[in-house]
């Protein structure tokens, strides 16, 4: 189980609009293991509100949604358990 506060993989997504910010956020918890964490950036603010939605709906955990600027938010997502 990777240490609370370590992130394991980053995605920068900044530019990208939904859907295409929950797919390709899915499609990298896919490629990691149970219990990984992913960082996720983000520029607009649907985005930052739909993608935390959308993987705590998959069963991840949701850890944080912290906006790191003016336009940016930064997601943090455990990947659920096998």
């Amino acid at each position: 189980m990777t240490a609370p506060g370590k992130i394991d993989e980053e995605l920068d997504l900044k530019g990208e609009v939904c859907p295409y910010t929950f797919v390709k956020s899915k499609l990298a918890l896919e490629e990691m293991e149970p219990g990984q964490l992913l960082r996720v950036i983000v520029d607009n603010p649907e985005s930052a509100d739909n993608v935390p939605r959308s993987l705590k709906n998959e069963g991840h955990a949701v850890l944080s949604v912290t906006k790191v600027s003016l336009k940016d938010w930064a997601i943090v997502v455990q990947k659920r358990e096998a």
